[in-house]
């Protein structure tokens, strides 16, 4: 007969996301996870596999739940530059309010492993993928309404901003100085024309 666990899985992945987000995946040791989620070694095994498997489940987990903030942000019906400058202040305000300035979860994982770990950059290719599009259908609305300047491409716009969130989220390792951030918002939104 199996045993029930005695532990909430999400929490503990949650408490998992922090840990890696803190510290990287190479940093990160089996005991501290141990420490960190309060589950037995065993348990942890048993639910979550191996500290690898545990690192995709926490990664896939942080952007799924980032890319439902995004889309329910670029829901809201307003002119487009509106809805991608809510987007970005969105992204520096959490940066700007996190105290350990961990910056992004996404983008620490890919400079970490994103070239010698296929399946984290398999993640993170389908996490810019999603902002990506996330960007680019706000962006051709816009340019539909003509809110948004048609001489530039929507792609080549999407991709320029999905550049900026990459920015803003290492920016954010360094610096708290909110003005810094609402310059790189403010001149983003100026080159949507």
């Amino acid at each position: 007969m199996a045993r029930t666990k005695d532990f909430d899985e999400t929490e503990v992945l949650n408490k998992a996301i922090e840990l890696f987000w803190l510290k990287g995946y190479n940093a990160t040791s089996m005991q501290d996870l141990v420490d960190g989620l309060g589950i037995s070694r065993s348990s942890l095994y048993d639910t979550f596999g191996d500290k690898h498997s545990l690192f995709l489940k926490a990664l896939d987990s942080y952007q799924t739940a980032n890319s439902a903030k995004f889309c329910e942000l670029m829901r809201v019906d307003q002119p487009a530059k509106e809805t991608i400058k809510r987007l970005l202040e969105f992204i520096s305000s959490s940066l700007l309010n996190d105290i350990s300035q961990k910056g992004c979860f996404i983008v620490n994982a890919e400079v970490e492993m994103g070239l010698h770990d296929k399946l984290v950059g398999e993640t993170i290719q389908k996490n810019d993928q999603q902002i990506d599009e996330i960007f680019y259908t706000v962006i051709k609305k816009g340019q539909e309404k003509g809110e948004i300047t048609n001489q530039q491409d929507a792609r080549a716009l999407a991709r320029f901003l999905f550049n900026t969130v990459k920015g803003i989220q290492v920016t954010a390792k360094s610096t708290k100085d909110k003005a810094v951030f609402d310059d790189i918002i403010n001149t983003a939104v100026l080159v949507l024309g």
